[in-house]
C-alpha cells in the first residue's frame, strides 16, 4: 500500500516536473504606459498566444519602459535583452526607410486601414531594416491631429503658435507656419499648464489616455502623419521555438495588425465623447482650399522621402504607388461593411 502512494506520488510530481519543464517563458517589452493601445495590444497578443499554445507559452509583459525604453528597444531585443519588444521605428530616424513612408501626411484616416497598408507593404518588401529580428506583427497610430488651447479654425491662427510635435509632425508645423516644440509626451501635461506651449501634434486618443481634453478644449482635423510600429522577436529565440508554437504566431500577424487598428479607431471615438461631455471640447474643420494648400506645402516631404529611400536601394515610386492603391482599395473595402 505504502508502495502504490509513493509510486503514485512520484508520478505525479514527475507529470508536474515534465510540464513544467517544457513551459517556454517569453519576456515582452514595451515603453509606453500600460493603460495606452501600445500596450493594451500587448496584453492581447499575450491572452492569444498563451490561450492558442494550450499553456505552452506564458508571456511576461513589462510596460512603461520597465525593461527596454523606447530608443533601446530595437537593440535590445537583438541583444536578447527582452525576447519581444515593442518599436516606434520613428524614434529611430534613418533605421527604417520603408516602414517609416507611413509618416508621410498621405491622408489616412483610420488606424484599421493603416496597419493593414502597412502590414502589406512589409510582406511584399521584407525591407532588410528588420533582417536581424522576426517581425510578429505591425500597426498604425491613428492619424495626428491637432490639440490646441485656443481656437484653430484657419491656417492664419496657426500661425506662431508652439505646439509640441516629434520627427516629421515637427517639419510639418514648421512648414504651416506653427513652432514646433520637440519633447517628451509625458512633459507636455505641465508644458501645457505653464504655457511653454499652446498644444499638440498627435492622435486623438490621448485625449482621453493622457487627459489632453482637460489642457486642449479645441480639436481642428488635419488627418496627417500615422506612426508606425512593430513587434518584434529575438531571431534566435524565434528559432528556439517549437513549430507549433510558430505556427501560432504566425497565424496572429495579420490578425492582430487588424485588431490593433480597430481598437484603435474606437479608441480615438472614446476620446472624441470624453472630451465633449466632460469638457465640451470643440472640432473644427478647415475650409477645402485649406486642405489643399496643405497638401501642396507637404508635397516635398514625400519627394524627400523618395529620395532618401532610393538611396537606401528601396524601389520608391512603386511603394508609395502600391501604397496609395491598397489605401483606396480598404478604405472603399471597408466603408462598406
Amino acid at each position: 500500500m505504502i508502495k502504490k502512494f509513493v509510486l503514485t506520488i512520484f508520478l505525479v510530481l514527475g507529470s508536474y516536473c515534465l510540464v513544467s519543464a517544457e513551459t517556454i517563458r517569453l519576456s515582452y517589452a514595451n515603453f509606453p504606459p500600460a493603460s495606452t493601445f501600445p500596450s493594451v495590444q500587448m496584453e492581447r497578443w499575450k491572452e492569444a498566444v498563451e490561450e492558442r499554445t494550450n499553456g505552452q507559452v506564458r508571456v511576461d509583459t513589462y510596460p512603461g519602459g520597465s525593461l527596454l525604453g523606447a530608443r533601446n528597444m530595437f537593440r535590445g531585443v537583438i541583444q536578447g535583452q527582452a525576447d519581444i519588444g515593442n518599436i516606434c521605428m520613428s524614434y529611430q530616424p534613418g533605421v527604417f526607410p520603408m516602414t517609416t513612408v507611413l509618416e508621410l501626411p498621405l491622408g489616412f484616416t483610420s488606424s484599421k486601414v493603416a496597419s493593414i497598408v502597412l502590414w502589406e507593404l512589409f510582406e511584399k518588401y521584407q525591407p532588410q531594416e528588420f533582417e536581424q529580428v522576426k517581425v510578429l506583427t505591425m500597426f498604425g497610430t491613428a492619424p495626428s491631429n491637432l490639440m490646441t488651447k485656443q481656437p484653430v479654425r484657419n491656417l492664419a491662427e496657426l500661425k506662431g503658435m508652439e505646439i509640441r510635435a516629434s520627427g516629421t509632425a515637427s517639419q510639418i508645423l514648421d512648414i504651416l507656419g506653427a513652432v514646433a516644440v520637440d519633447m517628451p509626451m509625458s512633459e507636455t501635461p505641465e508644458a501645457l499648464q505653464r504655457g511653454m506651449v499652446k498644444g499638440l501634434l498627435s492622435s486623438l486618443e490621448v485625449l482621453m489616455d493622457f487627459n489632453f481634453a482637460a489642457y486642449t478644449p479645441y480639436q481642428t482635423r488635419l488627418d496627417l502623419q500615422v506612426y508606425p510600429f512593430a513587434v518584434i522577436m529575438n531571431k534566435d529565440k524565434w528559432n528556439s521555438l517549437p513549430q507549433d508554437v510558430q505556427n501560432v504566431m504566425e497565424e496572429l500577424r495579420l490578425e492582430q495588425a487588424i485588431w490593433t487598428g480597430e481598437y484603435m479607431d474606437a479608441q480615438v471615438e472614446k476620446s472624441l465623447e470624453y472630451a465633449r461631455d466632460n469638457y465640451d471640447n470643440q472640432m473644427f474643420e478647415l475650409a477645402a482650399e485649406e486642405y489643399a494648400e496643405i497638401d501642396e506645402k507637404l508635397e516635398f516631404l514625400i519627394e524627400k522621402w523618395k529620395e532618401e529611400a532610393t538611396k537606401n536601394n528601396l524601389p520608391a515610386d512603386e511603394i508609395l504607388a502600391d501604397l496609395f492603391r491598397l489605401k483606396e482599395y480598404y478604405e472603399a473595402e471597408l466603408a462598406v461593411q
